[in-house]
This record gives C-alpha cells, structure tokens and sequence, in this order.
C-alpha cells in the first residue's frame, strides 16, 4: 500500500499558507466613517480618517447617471463597519490605493458583480493576474444579467465621463 501522508501533508500546507497569504495580505483595518463616491472610502486608522480608493474597479461619478446608486450600494455594503485594507499604493491624488475586503470578501468584486462598478482594465495590470480575471468575468456576467448600470442600453464608463465634463 502506497504511503499518501506525505501528499496530504504537502495539500495541507499549500491551503494553510494560501489561507496565511490572505489574512496577511491585510495591511491595515478600520472602521469605514465616510463614502464619497462608488469606489472611495474613508477608514479610521489611528484615529485619522484614511481617504481609500478602491483598487481594480472605476464606479461612476456623483453627477452622472448611476452614480448616487453606486454611492449607495458601497454605502450599505461598507458604512460603519470594520474592513480590512490590503494597501497597493498611493494615487496621485494621494489617496491609498487597495483592496478593500469585508469579512473575507473582496467588495470591488462585489460590487462589479451587482452592476455598479467596472472592472478598470487601464490598471489591471496593476492586479494579481487571478483577481483581474475574477473582476473581468463578473463584469461579462453583470452585463450578460443587465445587472445594475448594464440595465442602461449604453452606459457610459467613468473615464469617459470624465473627459467629456
């Protein structure tokens, strides 16, 4: 009989150190005290109201069509309550720029898959390859489900938006 304790073993610790990667990917947690638009955030840390810029996605503005709702949708997801932040870097507007994550769960995907957000392709590269592709099928599927904003016959994606207004 074939001895298979050392591939159990091994799969044992493989699941463990990828479960250790996410838990640890988290560089710092808080208490979310603002949301100014679909994919910005402010979170406590130390006492000081840190501006978040969630990474991967592109939500619309204030003032264009499904931007109040994407707002919204962000708000009720993440509002008063405590996220964990895996930091990627500042913005150029020096706001950090992360993954924002809600009891494990990855909220930029979240809200991908309602239809309130774009996957932000511009800055994928930017992403580890398996969460780019994650974010690139819940947008083909929130599209396929006219989920949210894909309701519209021709939404307008943010970064168009901007340059036009």
């Amino acid at each position: 009989m074939k001895n298979h304790s050392g591939k159990w073993l091994r799969s044992a610790f493989l699941v463990l150190l990828a479960a250790f990667c996410q838990v640890a990917a988290a560089d710092f947690s808080g208490k979310v005290v603002g949301v100014s638009d679909g994919d910005t955030l402010s979170v406590m840390r130390r006492g000081t109201a840190v501006k978040v810029r969630i990474a991967g996605i592109d939500a619309p503005e204030r003032n264009q069509p499904w931007g109040q709702q994407s707002k919204q949708a962000l708000a009720s997801t993440v509002f008063g309550r405590t996220v964990e932040i895996d930091q990627r870097k500042k913005d150029r507007y020096g706001r950090t720029l992360g993954r924002v994550l809600i009891g494990g769960e990855d909220v930029g995907l979240q809200l991908i898959r309602k239809g309130f957000a774009w996957h932000y392709r511009q800055y994928a590269r930017d992403q580890p390859a398996t969460e780019a592709q994650q974010y690139a099928h819940a947008e083909k599927q929130a599209r396929a489900h006219r989920a949210g904003l894909w309701r519209d016959a021709h939404p307008i994606p943010p970064w168009n938006w901007r340059r036009k207004h």
